[in-house]
């Protein structure tokens, strides 16, 4: 199983409906699990998923929504959640739990006249 990879992708000067448009787009490629728009100007689109041809997608973009669509950054995504458990890992203390003994009972005689003893 292949893991998660980032991509970034720089729009140029999109609007606000040629980010919409590439956002779908980018949705629809096979493999992406999620999509959003960063950088300081809203001109980056940033990809995540796993199996993504970052070359096709581009692509796509070019033809479709904006003609200058560029490749800034491919890179594997690390697990954060793995990374903080460990790091934040600390062994338990272990408190035993004590039982009260068993107790035993004495058995009764069988069948005697006297029933209140």
């Amino acid at each position: 199983m292949s893991k998660p990879q980032k991509i970034v992708i720089k729009l140029g000067m999109p609007s606000a409906k040629n980010r919409t448009k590439a956002m779908v787009l980018a949705a629809k490629v096979y493999g992406v699990s999620s999509v959003a728009i960063t950088g300081n100007d809203k001109d980056q689109l940033e990809v995540v998923g796993v199996g993504v041809d970052s070359a096709f997608l581009v692509t796509s973009l070019r033809k479709k929504v904006i003609s200058s669509a560029d490749i800034l950054l491919v890179e594997e995504v690390k697990d954060k959640k793995k990374e903080e458990l460990l790091q934040w890992w600390w062994p338990g203390y272990y408190y035993p739990q004590h039982h009260p003994p068993p107790m035993v009972l004495p058995e009764e005689p069988a069948a005697t006249g006297c029933n209140i003893m």
